[in-house]
């Protein structure tokens, strides 16, 4: 039986889940408080409903949450397996769901977005006032020449005008194509070239812990590296620093968007008409752009954020902590929650900026109800002391979210208790960019959950847990987790390059879909995320998850944070090395590094077994993360096993590295 590239014995492929006994000893699972079993939006029988018949099903929510301006005959034609289409003779517009239909229906005095810049400046906007503003920005982009088909490229601080252009580019059919700030101007050009786009909307910068970052000059040195089809870039002025200029080429927003016309009519496209490209992260190789359509895609996103989050619009005031540079923004900040009416925060910097409370003092000032954030800033704030929270009341809180990766069953308690008053359900989330909505959650009111576990599959969603051989895995095993059956929100391809998308996607597994994370099911069958199958190591023939050890690891009072990686070893084949930070107020962070190596090793060995004990573990201040928190992995394997440094530019905080390299330079225990 084999495992990826690792072989693994019958009996490990059949062994309960590591440690899982040990983190979960006490049995907890949560119930969902009354009154949200009682009045969720999600009931039980969804599931029953869904198996019955999945392409039934989810034309019905098709037609229940969106209006359409051609209803569709035909649901889901997967005659053409891998590509499918959904409602593909239906039409409808994205902008128009998301915007015009509740100023429609008399809800334009509502809040569709309460702004929170990170100096502290604030902004409101009504679905009325947002209507207005996506219409002129819709004007001000034709006037810039760009039409239906058109693509724009979208290089934006979390501001609410990111919101705007693309709720623009939808609204004349346009599919935009969001790059995250934080990329370099090389991914940026890799980006503008694959997509051939027309237009670029920039801002001169954004503010990110208490200092304006400029974000033009990217765009420049990107459009100088060579030739583009990029006619016009069109700059929002936020910071107000200096600004190099190209006349003709370059136009100001406030000059073309504010003065545009505020009347516009949306323009219906097919339901298969491309929404958006957005493009894996990473700076090398040939950019992977994966294509969203708009009948499928926005039914999936606002399906799941009504019934994963039990969104009551009228009522709730909801935070993605994401930006729109990724998935998680454009799903769960831009599409879902306007399809659905919601009032929702958006905030522009980062979570210890002017203090460790700013997300607290958020919460507590706009009532937030429902938060969705990575399991990453979990751990940080963890690591940052309970003293932020609690000067703050979240007493609003009534649904958490996790998204991202795996969240550890220690960080999961951590903010079931002091973010979420032990009276917040959790719906720990599991998709991907090319999924484009949530796959595999709890559901509040209907589903008792388990810290740590993602757990079924929602419903309309055929997921499972293979071998190598494709065969279903029993309970207490591990393996490959896969998509046997299309999704509305499932992607339509790799832009231009329909071959790629079938061999990194489809080729593995004949008829389903593997995009390289591994799982396992516990005794009662639900799933729990194990990471990337390359996260997966190979210790003496012995196969290790990277996410148990980290879990085991911060599971320890005195660690806020763990990054595991496996590096070569001569003897082992493969081995563990760990990399902490502690707790500011631990006891270890006096104790001697070798010192708190060894109790940490003793520990691992203790929740998960000695084999697991990590070779290498390096007390460090911070660990590598991106600016949307994500910890770059490849990194701490080029430092554990003594490579050259790979690219870093994505990095909040670059110099991190050298302080990592420093250290690992000394062995320790």
């Amino acid at each position: 039986m084999m495992y990826g590239e690792w072989p693994v014995t019958e009996q490990q492929q059949h062994a309960p889940t590591p440690g899982l006994e040990n983190l979960l000893s006490e049995e907890r699972r949560f119930s969902p408080p009354p009154d949200l079993a009682t009045h969720a939006n999600a009931t039980s029988d969804l599931y029953a409903w869904a198996n019955a018949d999945r392409p039934a099903f989810w034309a019905e929510q098709a037609r229940q949450v969106l209006t359409w301006d051609k209803p569709f005959t035909q649901s889901l034609d997967w005659s053409n397996a891998p590509f499918a289409t959904w409602f593909a003779d239906g039409e409808l517009n994205a902008a128009y769901n998301a915007v015009d239909r509740h100023v429609e229906a008399g809800h334009g005095d509502r809040v569709a977005i309460h702004f929170e810049g990170e100096p502290g400046d604030t902004r409101t906007l009504t679905y009325a006032d947002l209507q207005r503003e996506v219409s002129r920005a819709a004007n001000a982009l034709t006037a810039l020449g760009v039409s239906t088909g058109d693509r724009v490229a979208v290089y934006l601080p979390m501001i609410p005008e990111a919101v705007i252009t693309m709720l623009a580019c939808a609204r004349i059919g346009a599919p935009h194509s969001v790059v995250f700030g934080g990329f370099s101007a090389e991914a940026l050009y890799s980006r503008i070239l694959d997509a051939e786009a027309k237009v670029v909307v920039t801002a001169d910068g954004g503010f990110r812990r208490g200092a304006a970052a400029a974000l033009k000059p990217a765009v420049d040195e990107a459009l100088d590296k060579g030739p583009t089809t990029v006619n016009h870039v069109l700059v929002v002025r936020r910071t107000g620093q200096d600004t190099a200029w190209t006349p003709g080429r370059d136009v100001w927003w406030h000059e073309v968007v504010d003065t545009a016309s505020d009347q516009h009519t949306p323009v219906p496209v097919n339901a298969e008409h491309p929404l958006f490209i957005l493009y894996t992260s990473g700076t090398t190789g040939k950019p992977k752009g994966i294509l969203h359509t708009t009948g499928g895609y926005l039914t999936q996103a606002a399906f799941t954020h009504l019934n994963v989050f039990d969104l009551k619009p009228e009522t709730d005031v909801y935070w993605c902590t994401a930006d729109v540079g990724w998935i998680t923004g454009h799903s769960y900040v831009t599409y879902g929650p306007l399809v659905n009416g919601a009032t929702q925060v958006i905030y522009e910097g980062t979570p210890d900026t002017p203090d460790r409370g700013r997300w607290w003092s958020i919460i507590d000032k706009y009532k937030v109800s429902i938060l969705y954030t990575a399991p990453t800033a979990i751990r940080s704030c963890m690591k940052w002391g309970e003293q932020w929270p609690d000067a703050h009341d979240l007493s609003s809180l009534r649904v958490l979210g996790s998204v991202g990766e795996p969240i550890n069953p220690e960080a999961w308690m951590w903010y079931h208790r002091t973010i979420g008053g032990e009276r917040a359900p959790i719906v720990d989330t599991w998709w991907q960019t090319e999924t484009g909505a949530i796959m595999i959650s709890p559901l509040p009111g209907g589903t008792t959950t388990k810290p740590g576990s993602a757990q079924v599959p929602l419903p309309g969603i055929a997921a499972d847990v293979i071998d190598d051989e494709t065969v279903s895995v029993p309970n207490g095993s591990g393996g490959y987790l896969v998509l046997t059956e299309p999704w509305p929100s499932m992607l339509r391809g790799i832009w231009g390059d329909p071959d790629r998308y079938v061999d990194t996607y489809w080729s593995r597994f004949k008829g389903i879909y593997f995009a390289g994370d591994g799982a396992k099911k516990d005794e009662d069958g639900d799933i729990w995320l194990l990471g990337r199958v390359d996260d997966v190591m190979n210790v003496s023939g012995h196969r290790l998850s990277t996410t148990e050890i980290e879990s085991a690891l911060v599971s320890h009072e005195w660690v806020a944070e763990a990054a595991v990686v496996g590096a070569t070893d001569e003897t082992t084949g493969q081995a563990v090395v760990a990399f902490v930070i502690l707790r500011g107020d631990a006891t270890g962070a006096s104790l001697p590094a070798d010192e708190v190596a060894a109790q940490l090793r003793a520990h691992v060995a203790k929740v998960i077994g000695p084999i697991a004990k990590p070779r290498q573990i390096l007390v460090v201040p911070e660990l590598p993360k991106t600016r949307s928190g994500k910890i770059m992995r490849r990194l701490l394997r080029d430092v554990a096993e003594h490579r050259v440094v790979g690219d870093a530019t994505t990095l909040a905080d670059s110099s991190v590295m050298d302080l990592i390299a420093a250290g690992l330079a000394t062995p320790k225990a």
